[in-house]
């Protein structure tokens, strides 16, 4: 990890962190559950290369729970035609739309001709995907990639549980129009009464942002700190920080001169390619988001999400993790003949700064692994690094990880996710 030294750093924490819950919350006698799902997916409403039924398919036969389609500027909605043309680099071939109707029934396909002669493939609304795939194990949660830039650095941010769509956004800044894009989504959930939240995604993706940008965010609290796109430079290099790293700094200075609260870290796959995998691809099921939840609906997970009751992974899974005003724990499923290695990681304040960032406080093959505060700590998180490789990985050898949200020692009520 980087020791970076921010000097005259102020030392008042914020007393709400993560809002813990003593106890397991029943809803009509049904306890809460893991539930898996990925918040960052593409299809050929915008730049993805899967119709919307052959993309949410995927999700449903291999066990996800939900999933948030989140197409650049532009929610899955009204009448849409897609050309299908067997030429050049086409997303949709006729070969693919063979495949979609052998798989999902003769009618499900809509072609028409076009007087030019390119034939056009209706794509399926969400509400279309809702009535097909969604049952008492699956569900979607309507979304979008708030797609904007400044001076040609990207800006997307995900907007999650949405009801309308958002306009892509402007500003004077890149932290203007980021802080823009966030507050639109904000505005939004006041007013339709729902909740909802915006998520920063792949800060490092053309290094559009820089720790301190994302550290300024304000009224949101959640960022990608894996993303499983093939171009969004998670690692850093020499001279930019990785999503870890980043995640550390923009702690450190959000818990003390800033005064904004925790930062959330979420997994996603960002999935653009259903048709040939490897590296060099964005293809699903690389990240994702364990979300402790007590049913399976939107605005149930999106709350869960919002309190920090969630972990992300891209191929690790935790049956507990419990946190009290004096530690950490965290539970793992363990797959037989595989190893873990926990890290407690955390930034200790001192007087009139902080101490080294990112600094491993603690590491442990034990399971459970636990770790008891000092006291000193402006917070404490934890990685779960597999000895299993990914099956598909982001980057050469990528081990499946899982990432534990922050907490604040002393400053929150206990709290126990999973059983």
């Amino acid at each position: 990890m980087r020791r970076l030294i921010f000097a005259g750093l102020s030392l008042v924490l914020l007393a709400a962190a993560w809002h813990f819950t003593a106890n397991a919350k029943q809803v009509e006698g049904r306890a809460p559950q893991w539930l898996r799902g990925n918040t960052h997916t593409h299809t050929l409403w915008s730049d993805g290369n899967g119709a919307p039924e052959w993309v949410a398919s995927w999700y449903v036969e291999n066990g996800y729970d939900f999933l948030v389609l989140t197409d650049h500027n532009i929610l899955s909605t009204g009448e849409r035609w897609f050309p299908i043309k067997d030429e050049g680099r086409s997303r949709l071939t006729s070969e693919r739309v063979q495949q979609i109707e052998d798989k999902f029934g003769e009618g499900w396909v809509e072609v028409r001709g076009e007087d030019d002669g390119q034939p056009k493939m209706r794509l399926k609304t969400l509400t279309e995907l809702r009535e097909r795939f969604e049952n008492e194990t699956f569900f979607f949660i309507q979304g979008e990639e708030i797609t904007s830039d400044f001076q040609g650095a990207p800006i997307h941010v995900n907007g999650v549980n949405l009801t309308e769509l958002i306009p892509k956004q402007t500003g004077a800044s890149l932290r203007e129009v980021l802080q823009n894009a966030i507050d639109a989504v904000i505005a939004q959930s006041e007013s339709a009464g729902r909740p909802m939240f915006a998520h920063v995604n792949h800060p490092n993706f053309g290094w559009a942002m820089t720790p301190e940008d994302i550290a300024h965010i304000r009224g949101e609290r959640f960022f990608e700190v894996y993303n499983g796109h093939s171009g969004v430079r998670n690692y850093g290099d020499a001279e930019h920080a990785s999503m870890e790293q980043l995640w550390d700094m923009a702690l450190t200075l959000r818990l003390t001169t800033l005064d904004l609260g925790l930062l959330y870290g979420v997994a996603t796959d960002d999935s653009h390619e259903y048709f040939e995998t490897g590296l060099g691809k964005t293809n699903p099921g690389r990240g994702w988001v364990m979300v402790w939840s007590e049913s399976r609906d939107p605005d149930t997970v999106v709350t869960a999400m919002r309190e920090g009751e969630f972990y992300a992974s891209s191929g690790v899974s935790l049956t507990k993790v419990h946190a009290t005003p004096k530690s950490l724990e965290v539970a793992i499923d363990a797959e037989e003949g595989v190893t873990y290695t926990t890290r407690f990681i955390g930034t200790r304040g001192l007087s009139g700064g902080a101490g080294p960032l990112g600094e491993i406080l603690a590491e442990t093959t034990a399971n459970p692994a636990k770790y008891t505060f000092d006291g000193d700590e402006l917070y404490v998180r934890a990685t779960v690094t597999s000895s299993k490789k990914h099956p598909n990985p982001y980057a050469k050898d990528d081990p499946e990880m899982a990432w534990v949200q922050p907490v604040v020692p002393g400053k929150a009520a206990e709290r126990t996710l999973g059983k």
